[in-house]
């Protein structure tokens, strides 16, 4: 798929996800063969005013690119000013967020809550795509603000009129978060509608949920989100799966030991200790959430004190997995618990 200059070819596209994507799961992401990652979602305001935060979040290196920053705003001058400030970096994308439907964030009028304003949001995309010049300017979506008003073709069409590169489509509305299947029958309407590129996204957990969706809906790609979460396997996998006609499966613990680990010291590298323990935790936890023992695992991993203990944790369970020490797992339980919450491990 192309995006402006960019071709990405089948590779896939890694969904910004707060407190997630930043630089060591970018770099760990890449390695496995994404096409196309993402900085956090960041407020336009945020990097107008030179916000230390807001600035941190969008920070990426050379190395990391091809990259796409996704902004947060509801004020045409705001991203405006945004767009023109992140200019000087050069991402390779940027994204405006029509769709997270968290309270935290519609409450404000930002991200789906302007699913419910298509003329509002037609101007936030010109003013973005005005002063943008060669970096494409994309638009991710939601069906709508819930089942009985779902206006997806009305915003998919607004987002191609006012000058969108393309647009990412979320196949579920606001009200039904991460409940329920995401509806593709939707995908293959705006498909039919619009001429720029459409990408899929929503519950995209294996190579063939990927296969599945890119065939039925005819989406250009896919934008993968929780499915990478300890799991930048799946774009290898996809990979082998459309090239050699074959899915190599789930990587065998060795290398799953070798890449958390990996994980957790890139992490290391990147904040002070106290954030980078807490951060290593639950992408390490995410790694092994499909082996026995993980809610032991995760219950134990709480309790340490830096990431060199997490990786010794690491060693352990390892080893307790090889001489098969933990009872069975309902696996398809704690799977479903993951789909509902990521960090399942937690209570409510």
């Amino acid at each position: 798929m192309k995006l402006g200059k960019l071709d990405l070819g089948n590779k896939l596209i890694v969904a910004p996800m707060a407190d997630v994507s930043d630089a060591p799961f970018r770099k760990i992401a890449k390695e496995y063969g994404a096409g196309l990652t993402f900085t956090p979602m960041v407020s336009a305001k945020g990097i107008i005013d030179n916000e230390f935060h807001a600035l941190r979040i969008f920070a990426f290196a050379r190395d990391e690119k091809p990259i796409g920053v996704q902004l947060l705003g509801n004020n045409p001058e705001y991203l405006a000013g945004a767009v023109h400030e992140l200019k000087r970096y050069k991402p390779d994308v940027i994204d405006i967020n029509c769709g997270c439907p968290v309270e935290k964030v519609t409450k404000l009028n930002f991200g789906a809550q302007l699913l419910d304003d298509p003329i509002l949001m037609g101007k936030l995309i010109e003013a973005m795509v005005n002063v943008a010049e060669d970096i494409p300017i994309t638009v991710k979506l939601r069906l709508g603000k819930s089942d009985g008003k779902i206006n997806i073709l009305e915003t998919a069409k607004v987002a191609e009129e006012s000058g969108a590169s393309a647009i990412i489509v979320h196949a579920r509305t606001r009200s039904t978060k991460y409940k329920d299947a995401p509806d593709w029958d939707w995908l293959v309407k705006v498909k039919e509608q619009i001429k720029i590129p459409l990408i899929g996204n929503g519950s995209l957990f294996t190579p063939q949920d990927i296969k599945e969706m890119i065939e039925k809906t005819n989406v250009d790609t896919v934008m993968v989100a929780r499915g990478a979460l300890g799991n930048p396997f799946l774009f290898s996998r996809y990979r082998e799966l459309i090239e050699n006609g074959s899915d190599p499966g789930e990587p065998d613990l060795e290398e799953i030991e070798k890449v958390a680990i990996k994980h957790a010291r890139l992490i290391a590298r990147e904040y002070p200790e106290a954030v980078a323990t807490i951060k290593a935790r639950k992408n390490i936890i995410w790694y092994f959430k499909h082996l026995d023992g993980v809610t032991k695992f995760a219950s134990t991993i709480m309790r340490t004190k830096n990431v060199e203990g997490e990786i010794k944790m690491i060693h352990e369970h390892v080893e307790k997995l090889k001489q098969n020490f933990y009872p069975k797992d309902d696996r398809e339980l704690i799977d479903q618990k993951f789909k509902e919450r990521v960090l399942f491990w937690l209570k409510e």
